[in-house]
């Protein structure tokens, strides 16, 4: 690691309570298992990613969870001491105001249907006329954003996939999008969807295998806490850490 980088680092960093000489980079996040839960071992798939790129640099990681939209605005605060959030996904918009790490991860970004009426599609277009369940802040694919920015898709934008998956149960949406992980984690551990299983799936056709970042603020402070979780990413196997937090549980 160079020196530039752990000076700059030490200006906002705390030192971690259990070792006044260990760095410890601060960062956001939401509840949304099983890539970043405080409900979950390792605080999920993402942070034990991120956890494991800061460890073989010689830092820690210090997460906190918030709702999304107040996740991503901490970070925008110069004053908050958070250099970033996570996980995020790869856009235009958001690499304009962040900067990216290297892939912590892949999320397979689709629909969430009624099991008992599917939707069949092949392009964006065929789903003119439908309302699409989204959550609000998220970022989807960079077609199906466009698209609703330009009114050629409708959409109905909630807080959370929970309600999403429970408007297509209760058959008040037909599709919203969802990654399939997410689903199959919601479908078996939240309680407050135990009527929608076996009502929904995911759909046939993905939308995008998204790439999973953390998404660093445009400071020195980020730029340095970014250089040192991409060189800690170099080192570990983010895929095998992620990869025991993800059991398909949904059906076909």
């Amino acid at each position: 690691m160079s020196g530039r980088i752990g000076f700059v680092l030490w200006g906002v960093i705390t030192a971690s309570p259990a070792c006044a000489a260990e760095p410890v980079i601060r960062l956001t996040t939401l509840e949304w298992p099983p890539y970043a839960s405080s409900q979950l071992e390792q605080q999920g798939a993402s942070v034990a990613v991120v956890r494991a790129a800061a460890a073989a640099m010689g830092y820690t990681v210090e997460v906190h969870f918030y709702p999304w939209n107040r996740a991503i605005a901490l970070v925008q605060s110069p004053d908050s001491g958070f250099v970033g959030y996570l996980p995020e996904y790869s856009s235009e918009d958001v690499g304009a105001r962040f900067r990216l790490s290297a892939p912590i991860g892949r999320s397979p970004l689709g629909f969430v249907e009624p099991t008992a009426n599917p939707v069949r599609w092949t392009t964006l277009a065929d789903l003119q006329g439908l309302t699409i369940g989204v959550v609000s802040g998220y970022v989807n694919t960079e077609a199906f954003d466009a698209r609703v920015r330009l009114g050629q898709l409708n959409v109905d934008p909630v807080v959370d996939d929970a309600i999403n998956i429970r408007k297509v149960a209760a058959g008040r949406i037909p599709l919203a999008v969802i990654d399939r992980h997410v689903l199959d984690h919601l479908l078996e551990h939240d309680p407050t969807l135990r009527a929608a299983r076996g009502r929904v799936r995911f759909n046939a056709r993905p939308l995008e295998d998204k790439t999973l970042h953390v998404a660093f603020q445009g400071s020195a402070q980020g730029e340095a806490a970014a250089h040192v979780i991409d060189a800690g990413l170099e080192r570990i196997d983010a895929e095998a850490i992620a990869a025991g937090f993800f059991r398909r549980e949904s059906p076909d």
